[in-house]
């Protein structure tokens, strides 16, 4: 299955640290070929091969780092 980008609203980030330490996790899955965390926007964008991995294991790693997650239209 191809790449495809998926948005994410991100809440609980409370400076540039949290959205590296949201980016440098999310790397680390499989199927994930990109992510930017955007603090001011509370997004995170995901490039993400679904054949690998699904959005709501995208939402998993981000609430296990102690932040809210959910996927965006």
């Amino acid at each position: 299955m191809p790449v495809t980008t998926h948005t994410f609203r991100v809440e609980g980030m409370h400076c540039g640290s949290c959205s590296l330490l949201i980016d440098d996790a999310l790397e680390d899955l499989p199927g994930v070929r990109g992510a930017r965390t955007a603090l001011r926007q509370a997004r995170t964008t995901v490039d993400l091969d679904l054949d690998q991995n699904s959005p709501q294991d995208v939402v998993a790693v981000i609430e296990e780092l102690g932040y809210q997650a959910s996927p965006l239209p």
